[in-house]
């Protein structure tokens, strides 16, 4: 393979990450930093993310950034509407397949973390509680002012960046996720820009913590986000439960479970 197709095929590659990340990203429950671990990104680019500075514009991350970047907008635009009718239409089958998502997303984790000791377990006890707790807490009914959105788009994005934590989960929890599919689709820009705004402030901010956390503690940190992923599973548990039909919620969960499991022999062969 020439130099220019082997550059062409791994741009596609970012591209198709991104689109994933995007779907997972749309959806309550699901992190698009899931996606990113599985398909073998993760490190390189929160490391990506974490040296942006504006006087260094040029040392960019490019490869990496413009197609994945470019593949999240695009899945979260033309993806939104769908999200939207197959989770009001059909709760309980969406949140089954992305509950056997996030099962193999924790199965790979656990295979990233090393062997198991008393530090890495009492971090995966905290990350579990944390997620799972969250999970039930009821909503927090803000408003949908400009300010508002601009900080629930710092929180959301900074969510979305660990693997267990889903972004749209904490804006259905914000009251916010509801207005800003709408507002996607209705496309407002100045709740759109607002929110971009702050999705980026949040990104600039958080990922250096994330980079000297995986830096420095990468096995506790997996540990953590290990746990926050099982704890999550609430989310989905709860909307699966809700549906007597046992044999369709169990064949759609096993074809999230072997989808994941394609993309671990895809990326980290």
């Amino acid at each position: 393979m020439s130099p220019k197709e082997s550059s062409f095929k791994e741009t596609a590659g970012f591209f198709f990450r991104g689109l994933l990340m995007g779907v997972a990203d749309i959806i309550p429950g699901v992190s698009g930093g899931t996606l990113a671990f599985i398909t073998g990104i993760y490190q390189r680019l929160i490391h990506a993310l974490s040296s942006i500075k504006l006087r260094k514009i040029h040392h960019l991350d490019y490869q990496l950034l413009a197609p994945l970047g470019l593949g999240i907008v695009t899945s979260i635009l033309l993806l939104s509407k769908l999200m939207s009718y197959l989770l009001l239409t059909y709760p309980a089958v969406t949140f089954s397949f992305f509950f056997g998502v996030i099962v193999a997303s924790a199965v790979f984790l656990i295979k990233k973390a090393g062997k198991l000791n008393v530090e890495k377990s009492i971090f995966a006890v905290i990350g579990f509680l944390g997620a799972y707790l969250m999970a039930g807490a009821a909503v927090i009914y803000l408003s949908h002012s400009l300010i508002t959105i601009f900080f629930t788009a710092m929180l959301a994005i900074c969510a979305m960046l660990l693997p267990g934590i889903s972004g749209a989960f904490l804006l259905l929890l914000l009251n916010q996720y509801q207005y800003i599919l709408e507002s996607l689709q209705a496309l407002r820009i100045s709740v759109i820009a607002t929110f971009v705004a702050g999705a980026i402030t949040g990104l600039l901010l958080f990922s250096k913590v994330i980079d000297y956390l995986l830096k420095h503690f990468k096995h506790l940190t997996i540990s953590f986000l290990i746990g926050l992923m099982l704890g999550s599973l609430r989310i989905p548990w709860q909307q699966m439960a809700t549906s007597s039909d046992t044999l369709t919620i169990v064949l759609v969960a096993v074809i999230g479970f072997l989808l994941v499991s394609f993309l671990e022999s895809l990326y980290d062969g």
